[in-house]
């Protein structure tokens, strides 16, 4: 039941977002996030994810050039193909690792998605106005970072969420970092901190946890941070 009120709340609150014309997201997200062809299993993630809100943060526009930065299975992949809609483009940064053939079907599903299975120096310099990189930084560095303000054009935005950790916890089995280490990271790669939201924040767990324990259903607290490659760099 608690569930599906929050659900049923995320639903409520989308709509009168796109009904206000407080985002300019492509006018048909909602229709496309509710879809058939969209996984079921994509779809029961949204109520903890907010995909909207997430959008509505990072000012995701209809016709921008957005990037999915460790994309892994393609949760975002269909979130930023909604939002920037087909005058948009998605450029998915996959890696080297995974199951290709699933992800480019995704991608060929989607229709304005181009799936990348190399690094992501690959798509080139300044060539996004906006990124959304999840749940990947804890494995990562400052490098990492380092290429995603590469990819972006001056001005340019991204979000940068992971699982939050707790000092004296062996984050690294937890697979979690402190947000204190992700914030010096961020600065060291040359953003600006636009915003540290609570956006994804769940009292419910207390990073004591590794992040796929039953017990959390995979909702775990998350940090999120939104970010700008400086306008004139």
């Amino acid at each position: 039941m608690i569930k599906r009120a929050k659900a049923l709340a995320v639903l409520i609150g989308l709509t009168i977002g796109i009904a206000t014309g407080a985002q300019a997201v492509a006018p048909d997200f909602m229709d496309k996030l509710s879809a058939d062809t969209r996984p079921a299993e994509d779809k029961a993630r949204d109520g903890s994810r907010r995909p909207y809100q997430v959008m509505r943060l990072l000012d995701v526009q209809e016709g921008m050039t957005v990037v999915d930065v460790a994309a892994g299975a393609g949760w975002y992949t269909e979130v930023l193909s909604a939002a920037v809609g087909p005058s948009g483009t998605v450029i998915a940064q996959f890696g080297p690792r995974g199951n290709a053939a699933e992800r480019q079907a995704r991608a060929d599903r989607l229709g304005n998605v181009d799936a990348v299975f190399e690094g992501l120096p690959t798509i080139g310099a300044g060539v996004a106005d906006r990124a959304v990189t999840a749940l990947s930084l804890h494995h990562r560095n400052t490098a990492f970072l380092r290429e995603i303000y590469e990819a972006l054009k001056p001005g340019g935005m991204a979000v940068i969420i992971d699982h939050e950790g707790s000092a004296g916890m062996d984050n690294d089995e937890l697979h979690r970092m402190l947000k204190s280490d992700a914030r010096s990271w961020i600065e060291e790669a040359g953003f600006e901190i636009v915003e540290d939201s609570e956006l994804l924040h769940t009292s419910a767990d207390d990073h004591s946890m590794y992040i796929m324990a039953p017990e959390l259903g995979r909702d775990t607290d998350r940090f999120l941070f939104l970010v700008r490659r400086p306008a004139g760099n």
